[in-house]
């Protein structure tokens, strides 16, 4: 059966022709600027349940506004599309893509619970769509080279692991400017712990696997976005063994320390943005900053968008990942309002 056309690859020499569907996350600035960096790119279309939002959006990319978000579903010149809307409108516009056919780059998270993130990877693994999340911590050179280690086995026997992901988002109250819906965990699904700890969460089973059980302290202090939590900490227990905690906040005024990995061979952590590896067998002391790094691969929207153009060395984050992140997430909050061990349901084995 041929493709439709809107699945088809962009011919030689012709752009990538891209709509943003919905514009409300506090990121769509910085992906509006990267695609106006992008000449293999065109945006056509943008469509927000909030108008001035979607003119605003449709101007600064010289695209057209879409009456209604039907209009790109419809439209067999748009290729992918960027969800940037708020969490809680993911599942209806994530199913609508999927079954238009076009390619999706979804804002963390997939879904607001890990029941609908899960359908949404099934319809989109369905339709056969490339998909992707804005993950970037995965292009990082010092994660890309301890994920190699590791998969190589000269860590020894893992045993523990550690990620902090913080800032100072509610001291400087930086949702106050069009970004509210970020504190209300109704619609956006999480608060603070959810929307930072989800990417050192990721790195975290990139590295080490599923994870069987967490439990967490997850908390509001300040109150400055009423019951919003604003820091939190979770430990919880990987399928493997290794022992993990993660911290996410919008409390602190750094983040010196932003990953920890210990095995009974190596132990390697991440100060200041600079990486640690001390691993004894290998000669390698771990006194100063390790240098001997891969190359940084493309943002995880130039990946999307090279791999709609044809590339197959890109390396992007599955529905199903992007789904079991949230599930995880989901435990760790169950844990917290019960003060207990959760156990993560609803994963899929990885590949």
């Amino acid at each position: 059966m041929a493709k439709s056309p809107s699945r088809r690859r962009p011919e030689k020499g012709r752009k990538v022709v891209l709509a943003i569907v919905g514009a409300a996350h506090i990121h769509t600035p910085g992906f509006v600027q990267a695609l106006k960096r992008m000449p293999q790119v065109r945006v056509k279309a943008v469509w927000d349940h909030d108008p001035a939002r979607a003119v605003k959006t449709a101007y600064e990319l010289g695209a057209t506004v879409a009456a209604t978000a039907g209009q790109i579903w419809s439209d067999p010149e748009i290729a992918g599309v960027l969800i940037c809307s708020e969490t809680n409108r993911h599942r209806a516009l994530v199913l609508a893509a999927a079954k238009a056919g076009k390619h999706l780059f979804v804002e963390k998270p997939l879904g607001m619970n890990g029941r609908e993130s899960f359908e949404m990877a099934a319809a989109i693994e369905k339709a056969g769509l490339i998909f992707t999340t804005g993950y970037f911590q995965r292009t990082d050179p010092k994660h890309l080279f301890l994920r190699k280690e590791i998969a190589a086995g000269r860590f020894g026997t893992l045993t523990r692991a550690r990620a902090s992901n913080c800032h100072g988002g509610s001291l400087g109250r930086w949702f106050d400017s069009g970004w509210l819906w970020m504190t209300e965990p109704k619609v956006a699904g999480a608060g603070a712990f959810g929307d930072l700890g989800t990417h050192k969460l990721d790195i975290l089973m990139w590295l080490l696997g599923d994870i069987a059980s967490a439990t967490a302290v997850i908390k509001p202090v300040l109150r400055n976005y009423g019951d919003c939590d604003e820091v939190g900490e979770a430990l919880f227990t990987f399928k493997s063994g290794v022992i993990g905690t993660l911290a996410g906040s919008w409390l602190d005024v750094d983040n010196p320390v932003s990953l920890l990995v210990s095995g009974t061979k190596a132990h390697a952590v991440i100060v200041k943005d600079k990486l640690y590896y001390h691993n004894p067998a290998r000669g390698i002391r771990g006194d100063k900053p390790f240098a001997k790094l891969p190359p940084q691969p493309l943002s995880p929207l130039g990946q999307f968008v090279a791999a709609i153009r044809g590339s197959r060395v890109q390396p992007l984050v599955s529905a199903r990942e992007a789904a079991a992140r949230v599930a995880v997430m989901e435990a760790m909050y169950r844990g917290a309002r019960s003060d207990s061990w959760a156990r993560v349901a609803g994963q899929i084995k990885r590949k």
